[in-house]
């Protein structure tokens, strides 16, 4: 089987459950890790690439997403080590950190840093390779989340601080310093959504990562800026990841706490970040 032959025989397959522009680059991506990531155009599959190919593709036919099974993901120019004990890094994640790259690279100040939920380790590690002489923290309730995070900062030479911890008991707060920003890709998924959400998603990536109580959507982002009040120094700022739903929830909420809050949309045209800086 020359890569060709593969490369279209993985998109016929996958077309089968995914559209046609999302097979065909699943497909490509599959043939360049078979190839090591460095010679996608090998003309003949060896019998051990045949191999590895029939079993990734058994398992992307049963909707387990591709970089769960090819241990990789791509964020902000770098290559994370994925599985499902973490999220999967999305693009509207990465314009999140570009904003405050952009907002903080030049800054001659010696930041102090926290991300809360620190998943793959994708958000604190960006940061600090595109702002190193910030101090950076990140915190999980996780010690199999913080074991891949540990596992990526360690590959791409980062140095984090990462607790492990329960961010929504206040008791535990004490575990971290004063901070001059703090970041968040927090839960924010409704229970009743799950309804809502593609296979792939709901029965491989971890629900205490995306799901919240139908009762108390805005749990995590009431804990984040109490947390803010206290333990931000001063005109700290906060940056978060929202559901594209709660723009207008997430702002009342923080403006009311006594912030000064900003919204922002995604490339898509969606509002999906949220900037509140301490009054």
């Amino acid at each position: 089987m020359t890569s060709r032959d593969a490369l279209k025989h993985i998109t016929t397959e996958l077309q089968t459950i995914y559209p046609a522009g999302e097979a065909g680059s699943m497909a490509r991506w599959v043939i360049e890790y078979l190839a090591g990531n460095s010679n996608p155009e090998q003309p003949v599959l060896s019998d051990e690439q045949k191999e590895k190919l029939s079993t990734i593709l058994s398992r992307l036919l049963v909707h387990e997403p591709v970089q769960y099974v090819l241990h990789e993901a791509w964020f902000c120019g770098s290559k994370f080590y994925v599985d499902n004990n973490v999220l999967i890094p999305r693009p509207e994640t990465e314009e999140l950190v570009e904003w405050i790259i952009k907002d903080w690279h030049s800054s001659l100040e010696e930041l102090k840093i926290l991300d809360i939920g620190s998943g793959s380790g994708c958000i604190p590690v960006s940061i600090k390779r595109n702002i190193p002489k910030a101090e950076v923290w990140s915190c999980d309730i996780s010690k199999e989340a913080l074991d891949v995070a540990k596992k990526n900062a360690a590959a791409l030479d980062t140095v984090i601080n990462f607790v492990k911890m329960d961010f929504l008991d206040k008791e535990q707060w004490k575990l971290l310093p004063s901070f001059d920003i703090i970041v968040s890709n927090p839960p924010y998924v409704p229970e009743k959504d799950k309804k809502l959400m593609q296979p792939n998603v709901l029965n491989n990536e971890p629900a205490t990562a995306l799901f919240v109580p139908d009762e108390d959507p805005l749990l995590f982002y009431k804990a984040i800026a109490e947390f803010g009040k206290t333990q931000l120094n001063n005109q700290g700022t906060i940056y978060l990841e929202i559901s594209e739903n709660s723009g207008k929830s997430v702002v009342d909420l923080f403006t009311s706490t006594g912030y000064t809050v900003g919204l922002k949309k995604d490339m898509q045209q969606k509002d999906r970040m949220v900037k509140a800086v301490m009054s």
